[in-house]
């Protein structure tokens, strides 16, 4: 799904990793659209570094986080914030990290480029500004 290297460190709350866990775990036993979501998000968590929420680098797009990505292709920026499947609203920019860009984002930090397939081929997105993280501002349990 997303361009990483081994080198790339990704960064998750112990919080947020329970909570990311218990979606896994409770969608994971019925078949639909975001399995295939669902399996990639367990794969980066797999990857990930669990950390205090404040030791958290307040560059790395967290659960909640609000921020601003800049489409490569087209040069538009768009204004997304994470979180679960339950407060996503698209028309609002609320995305669900079961969303496929939403599963790209987790971890990422300013800077990167967050890479996926998508029907057309491959969709690349650059990590311009994060304008809200939870963690940086002393909200650990949103």
């Amino acid at each position: 799904m997303q361009e990483r290297t081994n080198t790339r460190q990704i960064f998750i709350t112990e919080f947020d990793l329970h909570r990311l866990d218990v979606l896994i775990e409770n969608a994971g036993s019925t078949q639909s659209r975001d399995s295939r979501n669902l399996e990639e998000l367990g794969e980066e968590l797999l990857l990930a570094d669990v950390v205090d929420p404040a030791g958290i680098p307040p560059d790395v797009i967290t659960m909640n986080s609000r921020v601003c990505l800049q489409d490569m292709d087209t040069g538009e920026d768009l204004v997304y914030t994470l979180v679960f499947p339950k407060d996503a609203n698209l028309e609002s920019g609320r995305i669900s990290v079961l969303a496929p860009v939403g599963t790209a984002m987790i971890g990422y930090r300013e800077g990167d480029t967050i890479t996926w397939p998508v029907p057309g081929g491959m969709k690349r997105l650059k990590v311009k500004k994060i304008l809200y993280q939870p963690e940086a501002a002393g909200d650990y349990h949103l």
